[in-house]
Order: C-alpha cells, then structure tokens, then sequence
C-alpha cells in the first residue's frame, strides 16, 4: 500500500478537526448544549413574563398600581432622550464605586488582621457584632448630623453596606487555610508579612470573590437609599421623586435601570473572578 493511501485511511478514520474535541472530552458538548438551554429558558420566561404583565395591565389590575411594559419603555426612552437618566446614572454609578473601594479595601485589610491574628479577631469581635447588628438603614440621619447631605454621606453609607460580607468572608477564607501550608513556608523562613502575601490572601481569594459579589448590589442598594434620603440628583433621588409624583411608568423605569445595572456590575465581578481564580478547577 502506497504512503498516500495510508495517509487517507489514517484521515478517514479520525472525525474532522473541530469535531475531535468532544472525542476528547464529551463533557464539552454537552455544557454548550446546557448553556443554550438555559439561555433559551431565560428569554422565554421573561417573554412570557413580559406578555402576561401587559395583558394583566389595565384589564384586571389598573395601571395606577403596575404601570405596564409598554408604558415603561416609553418613560424610559423620554428619560433617555431628555437626558435625566444619563446624568443621575452616572451619578450613582460615581458613589457606588468609591463606597464598594473603600468598603472592599477595609473589609479585606480587618478580615486579614483578624484572621491572621487570633488576638487581634478576639478584642474586635463584639465591637464587629455589635456594630453589624444596627439596622443599618437606621444610621442615615446620624450620618446626616455628622457628614450633612452632600456627596460623602452617600459614599460613606455605601462603604459600610460593602465592609460586612467582604470581611466575613475573608475572615472566613484566611482562617480555611490550610496550616501545613502556613508550617512549611514558615519552616522556609518566611515572615508574617511573606505568609499574609503569599498563603494567606491568595488561598482567600475564593472566599473573598464570594464576599465580593454579594456586596455588589449591597454598594447600588446603599447609593440608592443614600440618595433618596439625601440628594437632589441620582437614582434614587428620581426613584423617590417619581414615587412622590405617583408616576408608576418612570418609577419602574428608574427601577429597571437599576437592576440592569447590578447584573451587569455582578457579571464584571464574575469574569473578573474567573480571570483571576483560573487555576480553579472548573465546576461542573
């Protein structure tokens, strides 16, 4: 047999080349096909949901009390092109990124401390509980007293919002690492700040991302409270304004946008998460 008749049964026998992955790993096509499922559910149901809440409007339910999407995607477009909700978004947008930093940067630095010092996590725990147990919503009108009405109010009350779940969970990933990890480096000669940086933070990442995108909304939600007590511009400036003004179409409007945004701020989160925690194995 020549060299090129082998060399076409050799080709026959091995399926085309973007098909031979799934001969590898078959677990492949099937998550593709896992994934279309679930994307293709997902629209449905909200076009199914969609559908019944603009047949249920003004029929059985009157539209004073649920508006109906047809009239929400007017308002939206009227604030859109009038530019009100360009500008407020942004806003909010503005206080809940500096709130989340700061939030983040002092929950992981008192999640760290705690964790990498017994002592330290013993002194703070009732000041820490304590303080988590106030009904957070309840500190606004302190925060006014003491910070008045202006941009940092806002910042501030988001920050406290975020701390809570990123220092539980970091606290909870520094104290999950494994001791032999923290015994063999140390045996290495490392130093406390060598183990912090090099076993500690890293094998609490997972934790942290954790913490972090629970405290994704918590940052929007604080902005947006924050606003609506406190502020003549933002989101939830125009959500309580719309509320006053018995304007069901703007409010859900300006409650949709928001929404929108924290699963886009959650999504970011993720890949961020799945950029840096590669080395993870995946979940199936």
């Amino acid at each position: 047999m020549s060299n090129a008749d082998m060399a076409h049964l050799t080709k026959a026998s091995y399926p085309p080349d973007d098909e031979r992955v799934f001969v590898v790993d078959p677990s492949i096509k099937a998550r593709r096909r896992e994934n279309a499922i679930v994307i293709a559910s997902r629209l449905f149901l909200a076009v199914l949901l969609l559908s019944v809440w603009e047949l249920v409007s003004n029929r059985w339910i009157s539209e004073f009390w649920i508006s109906s999407p047809s009239r929400i995607a007017a308002a939206f477009m009227k604030m859109w092109n009038s530019g009100t909700l360009l500008n407020n978004m942004y806003v909010t947008l503005f206080e809940a990124f500096l709130g989340f930093a700061f939030g983040v940067a002092a929950g992981m630095f008192v999640g760290v401390l705690c964790g990498a010092n017994r002592l330290v996590a013993k002194i703070l725990d009732p000041f820490i509980v304590g303080f988590y147990s106030l009904p957070r919503i309840a500190l606004i009108p302190l925060f006014i007293l003491w910070f008045g009405i202006g941009f940092q109010t806002k910042v501030i009350y988001t920050a406290l919002l975020v701390f809570f779940p990123v220092f539980m969970n970091t606290l909870s990933g520094v104290r999950d690492v494994n001791q032999d990890l923290i015994d063999v480096i140390r045996v290495m000669g490392a130093s406390r700040s060598d183990t912090v940086r090099k076993v500690l933070i890293p094998s609490a990442l997972a934790w942290l991302f954790a913490g972090l995108r629970i405290s994704v909304p918590y940052a929007l939600v604080g902005a947006i409270v924050a606003e609506m007590f406190t502020s003549n511009v933002g989101l939830g400036y125009l959500i309580s304004f719309y509320a006053n003004q018995f304007d069901t179409a703007s409010l859900f409007a300006t409650l949709g946008v928001t929404t929108v945004l924290g699963l886009l701020v959650n999504a970011a989160v993720a890949q961020l998460e799945k950029h840096l925690l590669r080395w993870r194995p995946a979940a199936t």
